[in-house]
């Protein structure tokens, strides 16, 4: 092979090597950053933050409560299946601060047979006394709505939330 070939070659394989240097990094980065909110500042982890962004109306009521052993009352959000069909007459009760969806099985709303999720997809969590919703830097995206999230919103009753293939409604 003429040395100029052998070169180009090894300079194509440098630069994949960094390309994929450089994909590794930005995926541990967003697995350690602090989420961000929409104008930019980073957010409190969990339910530290009442006051929702410019734009987004009060919610109309609080998440219902169920009480636990404790005595405490603890915020729920139901969320129905509504695809794929197979799974269609299933629900999830989420319970408490954060519930995280994905394929992981330590996950809430596990999902393992859709391969368009990701391990740890998105994640619902409370703020005040809100449920609100963002992607966990996923490879295909999470949608409320039909809109790709790109930071956290808040979820209402009647929001359709789409994880790959897995559609979700929110029932409060």
């Amino acid at each position: 092979m003429p040395d100029t070939l052998l070169n180009a070659l090894k300079f194509f394989l440098i630069a994949l090597i960094w390309l994929f240097f450089l994909r590794a990094m930005r995926a541990i980065w967003v697995e350690v950053r602090e989420p961000v909110g929409s104008s930019g500042a980073a957010m409190p982890p969990g339910p530290g933050l009442a006051v929702d962004p410019p734009g987004y109306p009060a919610a109309p009521e609080g998440p219902r409560l169920a009480p636990s052993v404790t005595g405490r009352n603890i915020p729920t959000l139901h969320l129905a299946v509504i695809a794929p069909a197979e799974q269609a007459d299933s629900f999830y009760e989420l319970m408490g601060d954060e519930s995280v969806i994905g394929r992981a099985a330590g996950c809430a709303v596990s999902v393992p047979d859709d391969t368009f999720v990701s391990h740890l997809h998105a994640r619902i969590f409370m703020r005040g006394s809100q449920f609100w919703m963002e992607d966990l830097g996923s490879t295909n995206g999470s949608f409320v709505n039909s809109k790709k999230l790109t930071s956290p919103v808040p979820l209402r009753h009647g929001d359709r939330i789409q994880v790959g293939r897995t559609v979700l409604q929110v029932e409060k």
